[in-house]
């Protein structure tokens, strides 16, 4: 057994004698002391403790008199939780804030480290190390030489500051020279937010040229920063970036912007865009959340990559949402990009607020719910002269009210009853079509329904199949067009969602009429094994065709088409899912699938959609198109990644792109390689070539992680 001797020494400093005292606990195997002297040796794994400090070494010397501890190494000495120094040789004040370390390497929040041959510390706060080598990346014995490296003649850390200071500094790629500063100052890896320039990114257009970034970041506080990133490009294009970013005690927001100079249109010669949201806490429960987007011509945002969006909506919004009531209000502001679009003839300009309350009534039990809403859009143009109801204005009052309650048999059959009332107001402007500019609209379901969920369990798997009955009762013609403009009613998708619903119209201008009946079954296998399949199958039965649906959507005719969704899931790694609609002689109108599969070393994703032609939701012509993205890890650094998008109609594609990714634990540099087919009268076909890196170390946390991390041998 070692000898543990465990000593409490009181220092008293000359100069304080009477003021100040000191303690420092030491732990060590032997301990000697000289009373007379004032010196202490102590040997054997050796620990002290001073004010924070915690100081490791093979031996120390302590001499009293002048308050100096000499430690022969190797020695640790433990700053808090974010400085680990080790060294050979250190001569320490006796409260280890002052002194000389010899050949010596210092820890930075387990990121950066800092070789020396001679580190200096002073005041508890400087540290300055001299010829030194700094790196965040790990060194083995056997391949010495980092990825990357900073040499400096000096190296400063203020402590209090948390700033690293460089003197005579050159930055180095496998040992490669390639910048040189004769003063730089960066952030030590425990600051999370600093002022200071981050790295710069250098991207190649086939519009803007060969361009660089250097983004600027500000730091304004601890809840507010401003990013400034100027972009220059060698066909003259000159762009300024900003984000400012805002945290309250009551909400937060944000600021995206940019402005721009350049010559690649004829009509804007100062260009630029602003994206801004936000989201704030309001008395009584209520948020606001706003969004505001603007740009100033139409292939601004997709030339220069900000954004693919074509439509733009800025918007405001107050809601509150409890367990049996919602309130809502919301205005947007839409702007369309697309080529054919005209804002004067889109409905720019949206209201809604809506109020609905759920309760229990004591007669006939279930549960009930009523609905308010006021609802209005507003259109430019000023009066109708093509009588196409492009220039309309439709403002819309609503009351709903609607009850369902279920009995459960005991063979385990669910009956159910259901009904909904409402009530629909309408006044119309600038629309010659239609019969009467105001207009009452009362619409009335009525249901039935029996399903009958059955599980079975058997040593692999459980199965669960529920077949479905519905009755629906409507009366034949509940929305008329010379009496409704259908404005938020015209693009219907029939899907497993609305299987069972009184209306598959999307909105609320068209409400699906007559008698019918809605069939379907699902079924759902958990297989013990880890996989999982759900299959949904139903139809539209009924009573008379009223040629309510355009013929893509499936649901024409006095039977719809058959829907089939299916999804199989295997484990956490795989998964597909497939919609489809077709007739009884598996003629498809519609079909969509996703697939996602993930593995150790490679990510896929694809999607396929499939439309058919149909005017009357704007689509001329078939829609197909395929997509596809994915990801592999060639190695332990290296992932290389690609997507694709393909137009069968067209026969060509859209969109591919490649890239490159090398990471390990002190870095990430990303490439990247897109070419976009498409144009139009706004942009052209372009390729864009990107390259960005990202060191750890400088405020930077969480690059590659520890799968990423170059491992030493032996």
């Amino acid at each position: 057994m070692r000898a543990l001797l465990i000593g409490i020494l009181l220092l008293v400093l000359p100069a304080v004698a009477a003021a100040q005292v000191k303690t420092a606990s030491l732990v060590a195997d032997n301990v000697a002391f000289d009373p007379q002297a004032r010196q202490l040796v102590a040997s054997g794994n050796v620990e002290v403790l001073q004010d924070g400090i915690r100081l490791r070494a093979s031996s120390i010397q302590y001499d009293g008199a002048k308050d100096r501890l000499t430690v022969t190494g190797p020695l640790y000495l433990i700053d808090g939780q974010d400085v680990v120094i080790v060294a050979d040789f250190a001569e320490l004040s006796g409260d280890l804030q002052d002194g000389i370390l010899a050949q010596a390497r210092v820890v930075f929040a387990q990121q950066l480290q800092v070789a020396a041959n001679e580190v200096r510390r002073s005041d508890g706060r400087y540290t300055q190390f001299y010829k030194t080598v700094a790196s965040s990346c790990n060194i083995c014995a056997d391949n010495p030489t980092p990825l990357w490296e900073i040499r400096a003649q000096r190296i400063t850390h203020d402590a209090e500051e948390r700033q690293l200071y460089f003197d005579n500094a050159s930055f180095r790629v496998l040992d490669i020279p390639v910048f040189y500063w004769p003063y730089l100052r960066l952030p030590d890896p425990t600051v999370k937010r600093a002022t200071g320039f981050l790295l710069p990114e250098i991207n190649s257009d086939g519009d803007l040229g060969i361009g660089i970034k250097l983004p600027y970041f500000i730091a304004l506080g601890d809840h507010a920063d401003l990013t400034l990133t100027p972009w220059l490009t060698d066909r003259g294009s000159r762009t300024l970036e900003a984000r400012y970013r805002q945290k309250l005690s009551f909400g937060e927001f944000e600021i995206n912007g940019a402005i721009t100079d350049d010559n690649l249109t004829t009509t804007e010669n100062i260009r630029g865009y602003v994206f801004a949201d936000g989201t704030f806490a309001l008395p009584r429960g209520f948020t606001l959340e706003f969004d505001v987007e603007a740009v100033t011509d139409n292939g601004y945002l997709l030339q220069y990559g900000f954004s693919d969006k074509d439509r733009l909506d800025s918007a405001i919004d107050v809601f509150r949402a409890r367990r049996d009531e919602y309130i809502g209000v919301e205005l947007v502001h839409y702007k369309s990009l697309r080529d054919g679009d005209n804002n004067r003839t889109l409905p720019t300009l949206v209201g809604d607020a809506i109020y609905k309350r759920r309760f229990t009534p004591r007669w006939p039990g279930g549960i009930a719910s009523l609905q308010l809403e006021a609802s209005g859009h507003y259109r430019r143009a000023d009066f109708d002269v093509t009588n196409t109801g492009l220039s309309r204005d439709v403002a819309r009052l609503s009351a709903v009210a609607d009850w369902r309650r279920d009995w459960v048999m005991t063979n385990g059959m669910i009956f159910a009853a259901a009904t909904e009332v409402r009530a629909d107001w309408y006044q119309v402007r600038q629309d010659a079509r239609l019969a009467f500019d105001d207009t009452t609209e009362i619409t009335h379901y009525s249901m039935a329904e029996w399903r009958w969920p059955m599980l079975r369990q058997s040593a692999g798997a459980t199965h669960l199949m529920e077949p479905v009955v519905q009755l629906v009762f409507a009366k034949d013609a509940n929305r008329n067009l010379t009496d409704v403009a259908n404005e938020d009613s015209l693009l219907v998708e029939f899907d497993e969602a609305n299987l069972f619903s009184f209306s598959r119209f999307p909105g609320v201008d068209g409400q699906e009429g007559g008698r019918r009946m809605n069939v379907g079954v699902t079924y759902t296998r958990e297989d013990h094994d880890g996989w999982a399949l759900g299959l949904t199958v139903g139809r539209v039965i009924r009573e008379r065709d009223l040629n309510q649906f355009s013929v893509s959507t499936g649901l024409q005719g006095k039977s719809s088409d058959w829907l089939v969704a299916a999804q199989l899931k295997v484990g956490e790694n795989f998964d597909v899912i497939n919609r489809a609609v077709f007739d009884d002689g598996f003629s498809l109108s519609r079909n969509e699938m996703r697939l996602n599969w993930t593995g150790d070393k490679f990510r896929l994703g694809s999607t396929y959609a499939w439309l058919e032609a149909d005017g009357a939701e704007g689509r001329p012509i078939d829609t197909s198109e395929f997509a596809v993205d994915g990801a592999y890890r060639v190695s332990r650094h290296w992932t290389l990644s690609s997507n694709l998008r393909y137009d069968f109609v067209d026969d060509r594609t859209t969109r591919a792109g490649f890239g490159a990714s090398y990471q390990n634990e002190c870095a990430k540099v990303d490439l990247s390689l897109s070419r976009r087919f498409t144009s139009s009268t706004n942009v052209t076909p372009t390729t864009d070539f990107n390259l960005s890196v990202q060191l750890a170390g400088f405020g930077a946390r969480g690059i590659g992680g520890e799968s990423f991390a170059r491992k030493c041998s032996g």
